[in-house]
């Protein structure tokens, strides 16, 4: 218990180095960006277009959402009063090399992630890929969260994977550390969330959807699985087939991402 609570504490203390490293980079006007554009070659702003595409393709490898901070830190550097063209450069490459959309999840703290842009001008996120067994675990998990109303006690969880013979207490022959996983890395990813409930004391905590699985997770798929599986026709579930059907909406709406 005391080893959770640590780890929580550190998600937080990430969470607000991250609103802190922000706070330096204050982004450029119009013009200028006009001016600082003027003072650099074609060959010089493709060549940091092309290494923020680089940056972006290996961050995104572990899916963890990148960060605005580190994308001027670490990648565009002296080039920081042109940063928003670069930003457009970027996204337009990754449209139409790659057929992904960059996408802001976190406007607050300018967060970054890659979806596939094909399924998304279609109307439906990003399905996960049930060839992945470590996917497979977070469809059940994101399942059972929409399926309570969106937040759910870890101890609900643990109870609806240990019938699964997923235990979170013993090494797992294909997920290794479960809790880890689904602590540490599912909620790194932004798939979940990771909450401590207030005035609980041994502490406790729940899970809610994060800000990726907005994103990426089609909640359509999910009751359609919850329907097969429980033999059901998944409208009768009234409640939740209003939101995923008003999710889907919303995700055949253009979603930018910001250049700020």
């Amino acid at each position: 218990m005391t080893q959770r609570k640590g780890s929580a504490g550190a998600r937080r203390s990430d969470t607000v180095a991250e609103e802190e490293d922000d706070v330096t980079f204050t982004a450029p006007s119009t013009s200028q960006v006009q001016k600082g554009l003027e003072k650099l070659t074609p060959e010089q702003l493709e060549q940091k277009t092309a290494e923020i595409v680089q940056y972006f393709l290996v961050k995104d490898h572990k899916k963890i959402p990148i960060r605005r901070s580190d994308i001027v830190k670490n990648v565009v550097k002296e080039y920081r009063n042109v940063y928003p063209e670069l930003h457009m450069r970027a996204s337009r490459t990754f449209e139409k090399v790659f057929g992904l959309k960059v996408v802001e999840i976190d406007v607050k703290n300018h967060l970054y992630i890659l979806v596939n842009k094909l399924e998304a001008v279609e109307g439906a996120p990003v399905k996960l890929n049930p060839d992945n067994p470590k996917m497979g675990l977070l469809f059940v998990i994101l399942s059972v969260v929409f399926m309570k109303g969106g937040v759910v006690r870890e101890a609900l969880v643990w109870n609806t994977l240990k019938k699964l013979r997923i235990d979170h207490r013993e090494k797992h022959k294909e997920f290794g550390d479960v809790k880890k996983v689904i602590v540490d890395e599912f909620v790194r990813q932004r798939y979940l969330e990771y909450v401590r409930i207030p005035h609980t004391e041994p502490a406790e905590y729940e899970f809610r959807w994060g800000l990726r699985a907005e994103y990426e997770v089609s909640k359509v798929k999910i009751l359609e699985f919850m329907g097969v599986l429980h033999d059901q026709d998944p409208q009768s579930w009234t409640q939740q087939y209003r939101e995923a059907a008003n999710s889907t909406q919303t995700s055949s709406q253009p979603s930018t991402s910001s250049q700020r």
